[in-house]
C-alpha cells in the first residue's frame, strides 16, 4: 500500500476513535472532575495498553538519549493538548471544539513548510490565510458567545502541530507502541498527580461504562495518530482530520442533541474548504 495511503487510513481511524473517546468524556464530565476523569481513564488505558503490548510484541525500551528527549517533549504537549482541548469540550459543544480543531490540517501544513522545508506554493499560503479566517468565524473574539474555552481548543490546535511535528523527527526504529505506552503512562501520571488536589466524585457504574470505552477508543487514537504522521507526505495525510468534524456533528447531534449555529458552520465550511483545495493542490504539484 502507497505510505500516502496508508497514512489517509491511519489518520480516519485515529479521527473516529477520538471523536468517539470525546464523546465518552464528555457525557461523564457532569459526574467528574477533569483532571479524576482522565486519570481514571489513563489507568485503564494504560493498562490495557501493556496487554496489547505483550500481544502484539514490539516493545522496546532501550533506545538512544535522543530519541527519549523527543518522545518526551511529545508527551509533554499530548499532556497539554489533552487538558486543553478536554477543558473545552466539557464546557462547549462538542461540534464547536472539534470545528476549531479542524484548523490542524492548516496549521501542520504551515508548520512543515517552516519548520521541515516542505513546499508550499502561493495559492496553498493563501489557503491556509483563508482557513484561519474561518477559524475567527467560529471563536468570534471580542463578540457575544466568545468564551475562554474556545481559546483552550485553539491552545489545543498548537500543540497537537508540535506534537505531530516531533513524529517526524523520531526514527523509523522507535516502535510505534513504545511511544504509545510512554505517552498512556506520562498522562495518566500527570492527571493522577492534578487530581489529588481535587475533591474527588463518587464513580457510579455508568461513569466506570464510559471511562473504559474512552480508555478503549483512546489507544486506537494514540496509536493510529503515530502510525498516520511517520510515513507519506503531510499535505496529503493532514486533510483526513475533516472526517472528525462529521462524527462530532453526528454524535454531538444524537447523543447531546447539540447543533453548531450558521456562523459556526460557515466557519468550518470554510476550514474544510480551504484544507481540500491543499490537498488537490499537493496532488497537482506532485
Amino acid at each position: 500500500m502507497h505510505p500516502n495511503t496508508k497514512g489517509a487510513l491511519f489518520m480516519m481511524g485515529s479521527m473516529a476513535a477520538f471523536t468517539f473517546n470525546d464523546v465518552f468524556m464528555k457525557a461523564v464530565s457532569d459526574a467528574l472532575p477533569l483532571a479524576q476523569a482522565i486519570f481514571l481513564r489513563g489507568l485503564a488505558t494504560s493498562c490495557l495498553m501493556l496487554v496489547l503490548a505483550q500481544f502484539l510484541g514490539g516493545l522496546r525500551l532501550r533506545l538512544p538519549a535522543s530519541q527519549w528527549r523527543w518522545i518526551a517533549l511529545r508527551t509533554a504537549t499530548e499532556i497539554g493538548s489533552a487538558y486543553f482541548f478536554l477543558a473545552a469540550i466539557f464546557n462547549m459543544e462538542i461540534a464547536n471544539a472539534t470545528a476549531i480543531l479542524q484548523v490542524l490540517p492548516l496549521s501542520i501544513t504551515l508548520a512543515g513548510a517552516v519548520f521541515l522545508g516542505e513546499a508550499v506554493g502561493w495559492r496553498r499560503w493563501t489557503a491556509i490565510f483563508v482557513g484561519f479566517f474561518g477559524v475567527l468565524l467560529i471563536v468570534r473574539p471580542g463578540f457575544e458567545g466568545f468564551t475562554i474555552y474556545s481559546v483552550y481548543a485553539l491552545i489545543a490546535v498548537l500543540l497537537v502541530t508540535v506534537r505531530d511535528m516531533i513524529v517526524r523527527k523520531l526514527s523509523a526504529d522507535v516502535p510505534t507502541i513504545t511511544i504509545a505506552l510512554f505517552n498512556a503512562i506520562s498522562v495518566t501520571t500527570f492527571f493522577g498527580i492534578a487530581a489529588s488536589f481535587t475533591d474527588w466524585a463518587p464513580v457510579s457504574g455508568e461513569s466506570l461504562y464510559q471511562l473504559f470505552g474512552a480508555a478503549v477508543l483512546i489507544i486506537g487514537g494514540y496509536v493510529f495518530s503515530v502510525s498516520a504522521m511517520r510515513g507519506g507526505n503531510i499535505a496529503v495525510i493532514a486533510p483526513f482530520r475533516y472526517t472528525a468534524l462529521l462524527w462530532a456533528l453526528f454524535l454531538g447531534f444524537v447523543v447531546f442533541g447539540e447543533w453548531p449555529d450558521n456562523l459556526t458552520l460557515v466557519g468550518a465550511t470554510i476550514i474544510v474548504a480551504t484544507g481540500i483545495y491543499t490537498f488537490h493542490r499537493e496532488r497537482a504539484v506532485a
